[in-house]
């Protein structure tokens, strides 16, 4: 019961960071499966797909009925950056994977900076700045993606604000498309892979749906200034960690 009760939190945390941040996801649920509830990192890889994916479905639901959801953009960012990672896919091996994370980490911090630092336009109602814009965004975080074999909302939801220029709430719910579909083909790739432990994933999905659903309302009524900088600290509070967890074992 009380490894029950751990699981349900754990779900609920997951699916309120991806209804509000549009993140987040992954970089929660795997280490939650693999210390928390004592899966192999294998099959918490294809577990975290199946959870996320479900719980950035529903918040992108969500967040498509308060009109925070640009279904255009999703559709072509994602698709662009699925076939970039792709082909981006190899060239991690050129380097060791200390030094994949420490990249990975620094990228994070240039990010979570420039979010906090740099104005944002405050027109909730913006449409972005063109397909052009779109595609190439696309293409670098898939290519980031790809490489450093990450690629949540952490990547994307900077992206579309400051590359693809959507105010942040819509570029939350925009993110939580790409982030469905990056899991719908990941969690395809991981088929033949480990076993799936199906109660864990109902227990996760399950409270996930719920905190996806509470954090999409809190998106709503949080303004889009301080939810731009509750997502740079995170994205920063992250890369510290990695940055401290990496170097030490360097």
């Amino acid at each position: 019961m009380e490894q029950l009760a751990i699981d349900l939190a754990l779900g609920f945390a997951i699916g309120v960071s991806l209804g509000l941040l549009g993140g987040g996801g992954s970089i929660l649920t795997v280490p939650a499966l693999v210390y928390v509830v004592g899966q192999t990192p294998q099959a918490a890889v294809t577990a975290s797909l199946m959870i996320v994916g479900a719980n950035s479905a529903l918040g992108a639901m969500m967040h498509r009925a308060q009109g925070t959801l640009n279904w255009r953009v999703a559709i072509v960012f994602g698709g662009v950056g699925m076939a970039a990672a792709y082909l981006s896919a190899g060239w991690s091996h050129w380097v060791s994977p200390t030094t994949l994370m420490i990249l990975f980490a620094l990228l994070m911090l240039v990010v979570g900076l420039f979010m906090i630092l740099k104005p944002q336009p405050a027109n909730e109602e913006g449409q972005g700045r063109g397909w052009v814009a779109t595609m190439l965004s696309g293409a670098v975080v898939g290519v980031l993606t790809g490489f450093l074999g990450v690629g949540g909302g952490f990547l994307i939801v900077p992206a579309l604000v400051m590359l693809v220029g959507l105010p942040i709430r819509q570029a939350v719910g925009t993110s939580l498309v790409v982030i469905a579909m990056n899991s719908l083909a990941g969690f395809l790739g991981h088929l033949s892979g480990a076993a799936i432990d199906l109660q864990v994933v109902t227990i996760f999905v399950g409270a996930g749906l719920t905190g996806a659903l509470v954090g999409a309302r809190l998106a709503r009524v949080v303004h889009p200034d301080h939810l731009r900088k509750v997502f740079a600290l995170f994205v920063i509070g992250l890369a510290l960690f990695l940055l401290a967890d990496n170097l030490r074992g360097a």
